[in-house]
Parts: C-alpha cells; sequence; structure tokens
C-alpha cells in the first residue's frame, strides 16, 4: 500500500471523493453512511444529530457537530484543538521535526519560509484525527491571525503506517499554514491534506481546497484584526487528516506521549 501511494492519481481521486461526499440521493447517502459508523465503530451518541438520516449528506454526516458542553474547555493555557491521538510530540532541535524513527523533516520546509530563530528548542505536537473522530478543529489557545498560506502539494495517507515509511510526509502534502500572535509569541498551527482529504476550509476564509492549485497562496490579516480564542472553532477537515502547531522556545512545554489519545478541550501541559 506504501508503494501504491506513489503510482495513485492522488488529487483525482480526492476530487471524486469531494463529489461522492457532497450527493444528496437518500439512498446512497444513508446507506455508505450507515457502512462507515459501523467500519470505524463512529459514536453517534456524542453528535448533535444522532439519526444520519437526518444529515444532508455524507460530508454533512463527517463534519458533525458534538452536543453542547460535551468537550469542556480546560483553565489551562493551551489545550487539544482536536479530538485525535498524537502522532509525535517534543522540542524542535536544529529547526528539525521528529516524524517518526529515522525520519525528521525541517521546519522550513513544512512553512515554505524561512524559520523564525523563536522556534529553536520551541515545542511542537502532530495530532493524528482517524475516521471514526470529530473533524472541526479549535483553537489550543488565544491567538489573533496574522497570514495563512497554501502550500500545494502531494496527497499521502497520514496514518501511522504511513508517517513510519515515507519521508518528509507532511511537509510534502498539502498543507495550510497558519501564522498567530499569541501570549507566548507566535504560534504556526498547520492543517495537513491527505489522499481523499476533499476539503480545507477555515472559519475566516471558508473552503481553501479545492480547487487545487500548483502554486502558494498567500492570505495577509493584519488589518482585519481576527482574533480567537481558545476552544473557538478554527477551521474542518471534508475527511481525516493530521494538525501540527509549534509554540516558540518559553511555551509552556508539552505533556503528551506518543499515541496518547486526546479530546477537545483537554490540558496539554497538565
Amino acid at each position: 500500500m506504501i508503494f501504491l501511494q506513489f503510482l495513485l492519481p492522488q488529487h483525482f481521486l480526492s476530487k471524486l471523493m469531494f463529489r461522492f461526499a457532497r450527493i444528496n440521493i437518500r439512498w446512497i447517502k444513508n446507506n455508505f453512511t450507515r457502512w462507515f459508523v459501523k467500519k470505524y465503530q463512529v459514536n453517534l451518541s456524542e453528535a448533535e444529530i444522532e439519526n444520519i438520516e437526518d444529515y444532508s449528506n455524507f460530508n454533512d454526516f463527517f463534519t458533525r457537530a458534538l452536543k453542547s458542553n460535551l468537550r469542556p474547555i480546560s483553565q489551562s493555557k493551551i489545550i487539544s484543538p482536536v479530538d485525535g491521538v498524537v502522532s509525535q510530540a517534543g522540542k524542535i532541535q536544529e529547526s528539525q521535526i521528529f516524524q517518526a524513527k529515522g525520519r525528521q523533516y525541517s521546519v522550513s520546509e513544512l512553512i515554505a519560509d524561512k524559520v523564525l530563530q523563536e522556534f529553536e528548542n520551541g515545542s511542537f505536537a502532530s495530532i493524528y484525527l482517524s475516521p471514526k473522530d470529530y473533524h472541526r478543529i479549535h483553537m489550543p489557545c488565544d491567538g489573533s491571525l496574522r497570514s495563512m498560506k497554501y502550500i500545494p502539494g502531494k496527497l499521502f495517507s497520514v496514518n501511522q503506517k504511513t508517517v513510519n515509511n515515507i519521508d518528509r510526509v507532511f511537509a510534502r502534502n498539502e498543507r495550510l499554514v497558519c501564522l498567530f500572535d499569541t501570549d507566548f509569541g507566535e504560534m504556526v498551527f498547520v492543517l495537513v491534506g491527505a489522499i481523499f482529504v476533499g476539503s480545507m476550509e477555515t472559519s475566516w476564509e471558508g473552503q481553501i481546497s479545492p480547487p487545487y492549485t500548483k502554486l502558494v497562496k498567500k492570505y495577509d490579516y493584519k488589518s482585519r484584526q481576527i482574533k480567537l480564542y481558545k476552544g473557538d472553532e478554527l477551521g474542518r477537515f471534508n475527511m481525516g487528516s493530521t494538525v501540527i502547531f509549534i509554540l516558540p522556545n518559553g511555551s509552556p512545554e508539552l505533556r503528551l506521549e506518543v499515541g496518547q489519545a486526546l479530546k477537545i478541550g483537554q490540558s496539554l501541559i497538565d
């Protein structure tokens, strides 16, 4: 399956998934959603809408809201931005981020820009969202949005087997890089695309992809004063993927272990 990913028409298949996920024909979307719930053991009791027939299409189900107050927001300064599993976490050393045993990639590759000195010895966390997870993304701390960058790339899977076997997968895949000013300094928050991730969107700009482009797209928000508070919705994956966020040196130390399951709102530093 690893080798096959190099041969697959990744963007074409993702475009098909984008269209399929928005089919409103009831018997198609209901049967597929039932299969998906059973296959991935989705906990529908957490969803604001529990009856799958009440969703307009599969994407509507996939980006479902949770019941109110189900994910209490910790008073901690930094919280989990997603429901998911820690893929890796640790310190940035010599501008390198650890991906898996024997594999790492540079911060500059990930963000397609030069690395700010304050990120040296800073902290990072990579969190994987599996198909069964809630797929809305929330702010891990208070922050003011400075800029965003869409970086085109491959669409390799980001499951653990692929991450363990393909070099620099997060720095090669399509991704959305958001830069925030926080109480700790600048924070980089990255949404990583993957095969069958038909779309990425943010709460302030809406859908970013598709269309898939071959050029980097830059967005400047310095004059718009976009402020997001801890727990606010930041964006959505319209199919599952990974988020990576980077905190500067001197920020609170993240207390995370590889394989640790996380829920939105829980403290990452206690």
